[in-house]
């Protein structure tokens, strides 16, 4: 029956993406679905993007075990992100009028530029899109009873995924969100409204975690790591900053205001709404206290369990078709977005230079072959990985913290910034956090990606004010090879954005 349910979920949600994907009409439909986004849709694909698989299944039990304090990259961390990219990025982002955050970075400095930096913030999505792929992996584990295996449910959900995006792209992504977003709030409050009243009502739940000492915001006492706790939060506040799904939410929305509303809306919902599952899991353990002997297991990935097994065990059917309905939910929005972000910098600013002038139409097929290279590759990933969804997630951030954030926010926020400045910034800070990565930061105490942030920093400013020996000419104006060769003039979701 819960199998059933969850299969025909699955079939609803790729019909919806499929029907969707009839409005892709060119290469912009497919990036930025036409720059036509209503508010209200630019706020539920942030927030389903962002609400994946680490926060149900894996933030969740991380805060039962090490308290609010083991958790300050998310949703803390991812929040503020999301606030400071909707108050500070989300209109210069929106009237530049580009498809890709890749294109900023060529605009701004140059093709070496956006060629590095792509490659970088594309390379951080397979950490985040393979925790997706090995949530639904266990969930389908889960399900069958060991039946199928995880890896197995890993490839299952890559198929799941690939059917609807493949053909949809950001068009198919904006209307499966909004249907699972809506799954998911309804399915999680519900749940927690049930699992609470199990472990005697939200004051019982809350004073346990108070008393567990699990609330504290801040760490304290002889043991408190404040490097290793500022250095989560900033690797997510803003090493997600220069991210193409976070760009590609903004730029969709069919006009500024709506980007800027949509992203904040997003933003406070997904803060909101992560607290849920961590109220579950903590309803979890009032219930069943042996439980947090899962907390020991030497497979990390294990801990994520707690959650699914507890709902199999302790709820009726209607609360399990809720509960993994949602979880299905957040997975597949997750992983759509996830996918569609490193295509569209792979296609569009590494790429397309060697492909010449091409029809939208070839432009449209490149980029359905490179999303099913990204599927592939997240997949393998997620085979070989033994860390917990949380782990891989926060790891995801660091190369583009240290690659790709100063060079973005120089090139908004401060004029001298040059080529050879961004060139030194993005190769000094990965290279500088590589080597404290290699066992130097143990040495000095210092972890790896805010040695790697500061590098990056100072290399942008003596980069810039120094002596140009290394320069790139750029261009301000729209690159046609950035363009396709033929614009869609209609936009499915209303009518075209007033020019910015």
């Amino acid at each position: 029956m819960l199998l059933t349910a969850v299969i025909a979920y699955l079939v609803v949600t790729i019909a919806i993406g499929l029907i969707a994907a009839r409005g892709v009409r060119g290469s912009a439909d497919f990036l930025v679905a036409g720059r036509s986004l209503p508010t209200y849709m630019t706020l539920t694909t942030v927030f389903a993007t962002w609400y994946g698989a680490e926060a149900v299944l894996s933030i969740s039990v991380t805060a039962a075990r090490d308290g609010l304090t083991g958790i300050p990259a998310d949703p803390f961390g991812a929040s503020t992100c999301l606030l400071l990219v909707a108050l500070l990025f989300a209109k210069h982002f929106y009237r530049m009028n580009l498809l890709t955050i890749g294109d900023f970075y060529r605009k701004r400095y140059g093709k070496s530029v956006e060629v590095l930096t792509s490659l970088a913030i594309a390379a951080s999505y397979v950490g985040w899109t393979s925790a997706q792929l090995t949530a639904i992996g266990l969930m389908t584990n889960i399900l069958t009873h060991g039946e199928v295996s995880i890896d197995q449910g890993i490839l299952i959900g890559a198929c799941v995924v690939l059917i609807y995006t493949v053909w949809g792209g950001m068009i198919s992504v904006a209307f499966t969100d909004l249907f699972q977003s809506a799954v998911v709030i309804v399915g999680l409050l519900g749940i927690a409204w049930y699992v609470g009243d199990l472990a005697g009502g939200p004051g019982v739940v809350i004073a346990a975690a108070h008393d567990a000492g699990r609330l504290e915001l801040f760490p304290h006492g002889p043991q408190a790591n404040w490097w290793e706790f500022s250095a989560a939060f900033l690797t997510m506040a803003l090493g997600s900053i220069p991210q193409q799904d976070v760009f590609q939410r903004v730029t969709s929305a069919r006009d500024e205001r709506s980007a800027i509303r949509g992203t904040v809306g997003g933003a406070l919902l997904y803060f909101t709404m992560a607290f849920v599952p961590m109220f579950i899991v903590y309803a979890t353990l009032v219930v069943d206290p042996s439980v947090a002997a899962t907390f020991e297991a030497e497979d990390a990935r294990e801990v994520q369990r707690i959650l699914p097994d507890l709902i199999l065990d302790k709820t009726p059917i209607w609360a399990q078709t809720i509960f993994f309905g949602a979880l299905v939910s957040a997975l597949l929005s997750t992983a759509s977005g996830a996918l569609l972000a490193p295509t569209s910098l792979i296609t569009e600013n590494v790429l397309r230079p060697f492909m010449g002038r091409i029809s939208d139409r070839r432009f449209l097929l490149v980029l359905r072959i490179v999303l099913v290279c990204c599927v592939a590759t997240a997949a393998l990933f997620a085979f070989n990985s033994r860390s917990t969804m949380y782990e891989i997630v926060e790891s995801a951030y660091k190369v583009t913290l240290v690659c790709a954030f100063v060079p973005l926010a120089a090139g908004i926020w401060w004029k001298p910034a040059t080529v050879q400045g961004a060139l030194a910034s993005s190769g000094f800070g990965v290279m500088v956090w590589i080597a404290f990565e290699g066992g130097l930061s143990e040495r000095f105490g210092v972890p790896a990606q805010l040695v790697g942030l500061a590098a990056s920093l100072i290399a942008m400013v003596v980069g810039s004010l120094a002596p140009q020996v290394y320069t790139e000419r750029r261009r301000h104006e729209s690159h046609p090879e950035s363009q396709p060769e033929s614009q869609p003039k209609s936009h499915p979701l209303g009518e075209p954005p007033a020019s910015a």
